[in-house]
């Protein structure tokens, strides 16, 4: 019976190890995404850091409410 459950842990572990993995892959290939010039320039004129700023408020007051 050991040897089952010895199995199925070393599966879970397997399976956590793929998904952070793939996080991990998908991290690196954003910021090789957004160190490209032509990249910045483009996110500079849609004004990301704008829409950020909009959305600040709407998440504090998410916060208040799932904390009540």
């Amino acid at each position: 019976m050991e040897i089952s459950e010895g199995t199925n842990h070393n599966g879970n572990d397997k399976d956590t190890l793929y998904m952070l993995g793939g996080a991990a892959l998908i991290l690196f290939g954003t910021g090789l995404i957004l160190s490209n010039p032509i990249v910045r320039r483009y996110l500079g004129q849609l004004g990301v850091g704008n829409l950020m700023m909009a959305a600040i408020p709407d998440l504090d007051r998410y916060l208040k409410l799932r904390a009540m």
